[in-house]
């Protein structure tokens, strides 16, 4: 949704602000993170899951109100729960309970994190410096499926900054349709091609995207 017109101003928050401004916020990220322990769905299933909301929720609900909510809907999409326990809790011992995250383990999961690069045999395609065009923000396998490809980046020329290697690419990943890495880029644009009336048509800003979001531009 970045550079969506209409929106209004960024408003940007105080080094003093708190980290969470509800309890619940908190709680709402501990939870999702815990329940990623149960590995019944992987990171881009759950970007995709906050994308899947009812548009009008979406713009209404606060960041963690889209967390919330897209993990009780992966929650019973995959099984985990039913629709029936979420309003009528059983205490009951769950066949995922052994997959449980203990709070003895949770630094050093977070600390770990899940690396996505991945090796390919494949050499890159696009070369630092070279000047590049961006496709279509849609994902080619599913039809309304999940992409990171912003839509404010989508048909616009940029320049190749850095290759980063192969990564699991999202477009496949958040579908069940394997990891089938590819080079990921981190590409410049200036302002001016982004946006119609930037206010600093000469800032630059860097996007991180994947091989077949690209085709070469057509420099003279």
């Amino acid at each position: 949704m970045g550079g969506r017109f209409g929106d209004g101003t960024v408003q940007p928050g105080s080094i003093t602000d708190k980290t969470f401004k509800e309890e619940w916020h908190a709680r709402a990220l501990a939870v999702t993170l815990a329940t990623g322990s149960l590995r019944q769905w992987n990171l881009d299933m759950s970007r995709h899951s906050r994308e899947c909301l009812p548009p009008k929720d979406y713009c209404a609900f606060s960041y963690y109100d889209k967390w919330i909510s897209a993990l009780a809907n992966l929650l019973v999409n995959k099984g985990v729960i039913s629709a029936d326990e979420f309003l009528n809790p059983i205490l009951k011992t769950h066949p995922l309970s052994s997959r449980k995250l203990l709070a003895a383990d949770v630094a050093g999961v977070l600390s770990k994190g899940a690396p996505t690069s991945r090796s390919v045999e494949d050499s890159p395609k696009f070369l630092v410096g070279q000047r590049v065009k961006t496709r279509r923000a849609d994902n080619k396998f599913i039809s309304g499926g999940h992409t990171r490809l912003p839509k404010y980046v989508e048909r616009c020329e940029g320049k190749i900054e850095i290759c980063h290697g192969a990564h699991v690419f999202p477009d496949t990943h958040a579908h069940n349709l394997g990891e089938q890495p590819e080079h990921l880029y981190t590409v410049s644009f200036l302002a001016s091609e982004l946006w119609e009336i930037p206010e600093n048509p000469g800032d630059t800003l860097c996007v991180d995207i994947w091989e077949s979001y690209m085709e070469p531009a057509n420099v003279p």
